[in-house]
């Protein structure tokens, strides 16, 4: 991720600054203690049976239930009915893609509770907090080494 942000090719002084501010931040954070794969079994959604054929009907998943249904009975080529297998490795279960478990955060007094989890934990900053309390949050995260998952939201570059 910080590797990306440094090939990306600056046109102003400010986006230079950035690019580099941004990279050296990333290499301060910790890294995950865990490190094992996280492996999905599926990643698509189980959509409703025929939901795709009606507008009012809500994609998200029911059970088929009726007397004669092909889905329920589980024929070859029908949709795919949700079960237990699907599961994931109870140990990698609710992981982000970078190997922390989320932790959502609303005050800079919440941080304090990830003081010696920050190799477990990664913190995202709940949508509903304005820019000045952003802020405090995210140089408390920084003074704690902890990964903040949006900690460019809502924010301005300073011009002088």
């Amino acid at each position: 991720f910080g590797s990306r942000l440094c090939k990306v090719q600056a046109r102003t002084p400010t986006e230079t600054t950035f690019n580099l501010l941004s990279s050296s931040i990333l290499a301060a954070m910790a890294s995950p203690a865990d490190k094992r794969k996280i492996v999905k079994k599926r990643m698509k959604k189980f959509p409703r049976f025929q939901a795709d054929r009606f507008k009012r009907m809500n994609p998200a998943w029911r059970k088929p239930r009726g007397i004669d249904g092909r889905v329920r009975r589980r024929f070859k080529g029908s949709t795919l009915m949700p079960s237990i297998g699907y599961g994931s490795d109870k140990k990698t279960r609710f992981r982000l893609k970078n190997g922390f478990y989320k932790f959502l955060v609303r005050t800079p007094a919440d941080l304090e509770m990830l003081l010696m989890h920050n190799e477990k934990y990664a913190v995202e900053i709940a949508h509903n907090i304005g820019a000045k309390k952003r802020k405090e949050i995210v140089e408390r995260a920084d003074q704690l080494r902890l990964y903040v998952t949006n900690r460019f939201a809502r924010l301005r570059a300073e011009e002088d």
